[in-house]
């Protein structure tokens, strides 16, 4: 069966929240279509003489709140659809969190595994190049995403000043510190997305000791693991694109962690009790489940045997909205993806900040801003959530919405 389309999705998702809401049917139409859209063929020299040519893709959704902003990602399913909906979800997660951007999404149809470190370098400078004039850091600023990483971001940043003759580190977010990067930035997305697990935790009065399985121990997903773990919640399942472990007693992501980078993959890790597939991660027996891989994990399908009382979605659109309802009718709360995940993109705005001032935070100053900020965006969804008898997701999108559809009116674009 075809994966359902992730656009498709996320316009279900504003659907529901517009018609709560009585959202102006002038902004309703403004975001059903993305601002601007480019597809074009990157050519690459390959080590062995030969040209390959890649298809690249930039999606700017919407700027009525400012620049656009969102991450580039390399993986060999990426397409135009996959994009979009991304920065369909962009645009949401800034204005959830409020911070005056706007939505975009990139991304490149390759295996990065399969290049060397200097055909994936002549890659990311031929992205940039294609884009140079329709990017920078008042129009649309980049970021890493699946399988970019700061080094290609900061190839990405050189060729865009050698093009426009010019230091402009706040092009592109996600740089090595020693290129205008931000403390903390490496572990934003996971540090914000355990700010709003504690929110829910004291909202559902899990106690101490709570459960939790994640599905993607990449990035994201491992950061989560170790920062719980610390908090004093006991990971049970971990798992990574060629399978998953599970542990009843609890995992120490730390050795999971080490064990993947020495394997290759989390699996046969002598943490574990068992292997799991990552279909069987998602029905584990949990307080809480993260998904923290792709899209389109939760379905229809799968939803009726999900035993978590929670689930904080890391990934971006894991859940469609058939498992959706599902899940709602089963009462499972879950925290959406456009505020669970968005501790990476309002880091990337601090560090676009701090490009601006040519002034630098420590990591203590950058998460003492990212806190508060993860903690009132949860606690306005849930208001918005219990005062419209929705579930969460409905709820951060009416919260979203209202913010782009008063700067659209404020502009008398809608």
């Amino acid at each position: 069966m075809a994966n359902p389309n992730p656009f498709k999705s996320g316009l279900q998702q504003l659907a529901k929240a517009a018609e709560l809401m009585d959202l102006n049917e002038g902004v309703h139409a403004r975001l059903k279509l993305p601002k601007f859209e480019m597809q074009f063929g990157i050519p690459v020299k390959m080590d062995d003489g030969s040209v390959k040519v890649f298809q690249g893709y930039r999606v700017q959704y919407d700027n009525s709140r400012g620049p656009n902003k969102g991450g580039i990602r390399f993986h060999p399913k990426v397409n135009i659809a996959e994009v979009r909906a991304l920065a369909f979800w962009m645009t949401f997660k800034c204005a959830v969190v409020g911070i005056p951007l706007g939505g975009g999404k990139g991304g490149v149809i390759v295996n990065p595994k399969e290049l060397s470190e200097g055909e994936l370098e002549r890659l990311a400078r031929g992205y940039m190049r294609k884009l140079a004039h329709n990017v920078g850091p008042h129009r649309d600023v980049p970021a890493p995403d699946v399988y970019t990483t700061p080094q290609i971001m900061a190839w990405m940043m050189d060729e865009y000043e050698t093009i426009k003759g010019m230091h402009a580190p706040g092009m592109i977010t996600g740089k090595p510190l020693s290129v205008g990067g931000s403390e903390g930035r490496g572990y934003s997305t996971a540090q914000g997305g355990v700010y709003v697990t504690l929110e829910l935790a004291k909202k559902m009065k899990l106690k101490k000791g709570a459960k939790v399985a994640i599905q993607g121990y990449g990035n994201a997903g491992a950061y989560m693991a170790k920062i719980l773990h610390k908090k004093g919640y006991k990971i049970v399942a971990v798992s990574d694109s060629k399978g998953g472990i599970y542990n009843e007693k609890g995992l120490d992501p730390v050795k999971v962690e080490k064990y993947k980078m020495q394997n290759g993959s989390v699996v046969n890790c002598p943490e574990s009790a068992k292997s799991l597939t990552n279909e069987q991660i998602l029905k584990v027996e949990c307080d809480i489940l993260v998904p923290a891989a792709l899209e389109n994990v939760i379905t229809k399908d799968n939803a009726g045997r999900i035993k978590a009382k929670a689930i904080v979605e890391l990934a971006n659109g894991p859940t469609t909205p058939e498992a959706d309802a599902k899940l709602h009718k089963k009462g499972i709360v879950v925290v959406p993806d456009i505020l669970a995940n968005a501790g990476g993109v309002t880091v990337s705005y601090y560090e676009q900040v701090q490009n601006s001032y040519n002034h630098y935070w420590t990591e203590k100053e950058v998460l003492a801003k990212l806190e508060p900020t993860m903690v009132d965006s949860f606690n306005a969804v849930w208001r918005a959530m219990e005062k419209h008898e929705c579930d969460m997701r409905t709820g951060a999108y009416i919260v979203a919405t209202d913010r782009i559809a008063e700067a659209m009116m404020a502009r008398g674009e809608a």
